[in-house]
């Protein structure tokens, strides 16, 4: 990077290593060799030059309010004259970081490093006060300014955050600011490899199952050859010694799941997105794009590259078990009005689906959507729109850790849902009606029996499980196969009809 270029920006989710990995260049910079012996780069680099150092971070500070940002702004820079005794009398920020970078130029004969932590955050913070949010990002927009008129008097740039701001909006004086996030030779930076883990962590291994580990917390691309861990989830993985949602719980994404919910968002689609790179690295204030949201905070990764005529396409989805359990987990909170008892639902479901009881997980779904206040209904849009029933069905599921496959393509069409658990596969087709259909499909069909392709009374949603062969892609398997067909009906807010053959 110091060799190739000169002003860097890179994007990862919170929690990656991004301060790490500024905190590592600082000692580097500064010529601070004891911290090095025995590393790659020891032998690589001239320790006879200590470079001055100019470092920022946004990780902390009241950026909601109004004067918060300009605030922080000036007490860092204090705070970074009176280490490096650069005596200012500028009150502009601006003016104070530009003599600040000039004046350790002159003084020490060495161009300065400049290093900025969680840029965005002063932003990203104020989101909820769009107009707080513009002014922190103009307030921003000058700053950084100041290290292009600055220039002559920088060897080295590289600013780090959670989200790609368009560089219109932030960056219009850094044109040759050079974005690292989607380089493939940068990928695995922040986090961790297969490879370390077998390597460096070896000896915290034992006891713990690999391919678990590899299912709960690898799964994070760039677009280079191999995934990453979250470094967060793996250091408290070996100081527990337990699975859990590490990472996700240092954050609730109350912001992530309320949009979600207003953009009627299905739950089912998040595991599978297609995005253009220019809509997936960069987004503004006032034009936050889902994917890019998603992507950018680490709720989605990428999964493959695709092209179509000559335009470039990322398909994107859950990076791994924690995020997709944990996500859908909230989201089923706000899409029930966070319902009481939705953690013993969700373990019964679980016990229900381990004995496959049907009759069970049918009085189950009966119980769960009756205990939804009709207040809630009637102050929610969200129960409205046709995606709600399958992005509560789907949510169940994946907020066990199920392996959940949704709208399954075959030669006969997209089944709504596949899941496999405990050596069974089970085919789940959903359909939403009115009252009227409702009537006739009659609100207390319940039936469970072995599969009949003539059977005239079954409801279209089995009716479809049947005439499609969804079954048959999972045959080979040589697995139990349930159909299980359901209706839903918006009038009775609940479920019209729920049949379940064995094939």
């Amino acid at each position: 990077m110091v060799e190739e270029g000169k002003h860097y920006f890179l994007s990862r989710p919170r929690r990656f290593g991004k301060s790490l990995f500024l905190d590592t260049l600082n000692e580097l910079f500064e010529g601070n060799e004891p911290l090095f012996k025995g590393l790659a780069i020891h032998d690589h680099w001239d320790w006879s030059v200590r470079r001055p150092v100019v470092r920022l971070s946004f990780g902390g500070g009241r950026f909601g309010d109004p004067e918060g940002l300009p605030e922080d702004v000036m007490a860092q820079l204090d705070a970074i004259e009176r280490r490096t005794e650069v005596a200012s009398g500028y009150d502009a920020a601006h003016a104070r970081f530009r003599h600040l970078l000039q004046t350790l130029h002159e003084r020490t004969g060495q161009r300065v490093a400049v290093l900025v932590d969680e840029y965005d955050k002063p932003i990203l913070d104020a989101l909820d006060t769009p107009a707080v949010a513009r002014a922190n990002r103009d307030h921003l927009r000058g700053l950084y300014g100041t290290i292009k008129d600055s220039d002559a008097h920088v060897e080295f740039t590289l600013l780090t955050g959670v989200s790609r701001f368009s560089r219109v909006s932030l960056f219009s004086g850094l044109n040759n600011l050079k974005d690292i996030t989607l380089d493939p030779r940068y990928s695995a930076v922040c986090g961790y490899t297969d490879a370390d883990l077998d390597a460096v962590f070896a000896p915290e291994l034992p006891g713990l199952d690999r391919d678990e580990i590899r299912d709960w917390y690898n799964g994070y691309n760039w677009l280079g050859e191999e995934r990453v861990y979250n470094p967060f989830d793996i250091l408290l993985l070996f100081d527990r010694r337990d699975f859990d949602a590490w990472w996700f719980e240092t954050g609730t994404p109350t912001f992530l799941v309320d949009m979600l919910a207003s953009r009627r968002i299905d739950s089912p689609k998040l595991g599978d997105m297609l995005s253009q790179r220019d809509l997936l690295s960069t987004f503004d204030v006032d034009d936050i794009a889902t994917e890019a949201l998603l992507f950018q905070t680490g709720y989605l990764t990428i999964r493959g590259e695709e092209r179509r005529g000559g335009k470039k396409y990322y398909r994107l989805g859950y990076p791994n078990r924690e995020v997709r359990q944990s996500l859908n987990e909230n989201l089923l909170r706000h899409l029930l009005g966070r319902p009481p008892g939705l953690a013993e639902h969700t373990a019964r479901l679980y016990d229900l689906l381990l004995a496959n009881d049907f009759a069970g997980l049918e009085s189950l779904f009966r119980a769960l959507f009756a205990s939804i206040p009709y207040e809630w209904h009637t102050k929610n849009e969200i129960a409205r729109y046709e995606g709600y029933y399958a992005s509560v069905f789907y949510s169940c599921f994946a907020a066990l850790g199920l392996d959940v496959i949704v709208e399954d393509s075959s030669s006969h069409g997209r089944l709504d849902m596949a899941v496999r658990f405990n050596d069974h596969v089970y085919l789940f087709e959903l359909k939403v009606v009115d009252g009227s259909a409702g009537e006739r499909t009659t609100a207390s069909r319940s039936r469970t029996g072995p599969l009949e392709s003539d059977d005239a009374s079954a409801s279209r949603a089995m009716a479809q499980l049947k005439q499609k062969r969804y079954a048959d892609k999972y045959r080979h398997l040589g697995q139990p196969i349930h159909l299980i067909g359901v209706e839903l009906d918006r009038e009775i807010r609940n479920l019209a009809s729920w049949e379940v053959a064995d094939v």
